[in-house]
């Protein structure tokens, strides 16, 4: 058993019969009465997200996880299939378990989080950032960079992403997977 004091960000908890894994929280000590935690946490079973607000001090139930590296090898339809990169022993995945699936290209290295107990997959934790090509982009108009304007441009994945009017097709973008913004552009 656990305390708040130890909520952090990807801690998983049993939680309503489920397991929960934390994406935000914020510990809180208003000037008036007691400190409590608001968290905001994501179901591993279905992929909902809901805000919880624990007091301090409540007891929570935190499971027991191990991580292993996996290859992402291909999607069939909302079936999503990994390698094992120690064992070469494949797995496949609900697209519900993945946090962004539209920034996932063949081959990519992730960390699949599986439970102690009964050595269930429950989520794909993906790298920080992506190096996506872009595949489709409006041209930008000459001398209309000045301000912070954005169009959108589909990459090699299918995903759409806004990006700096400066960026055209061909280009290799850096695209922040927990946001799916554009960090920046990549020079070969």
């Amino acid at each position: 058993m656990a305390s708040t004091s130890d909520i952090r960000k990807g801690l998983c908890i049993r939680y309503n019969n489920d397991i929960y894994k934390i994406i935000e929280f914020l510990h809180v000590k208003p000037g008036k009465g007691p400190a409590f935690v608001r968290t905001k946490l994501k179901s591993l079973s279905n992929g909902k997200v809901l805000d919880n607000t624990f007091s301090a001090g409540h007891k929570i139930e935190d499971v027991r996880v191990e991580t292993r590296s996996y290859q992402y090898l291909y999607a069939d339809g909302e079936t999503y299939h990994f390698m094992n990169t120690d064992d070469y022993n494949q797995i496949t995945l609900q697209e519900n378990a993945l946090d962004a699936p539209g920034l996932l290209k063949e081959g990519e290295i992730v960390t699949i989080l599986f439970n102690t107990e009964d050595s269930m997959p429950l989520s794909v934790d993906m790298p920080a950032s992506v190096i996506l090509e872009v595949t489709y982009a409006e041209p930008g108009v000459k001398g209309n960079t000045a301000t912070n304007a954005t169009k959108p441009a589909k990459v090699e994945t299918g995903a759409e992403v806004n990006v700096p009017l400066f960026i055209n097709e061909g280009d290799k973008i850096k695209v922040d997977t927990s946001t799916g913004s554009y960090m920046e552009r990549v020079k070969e």
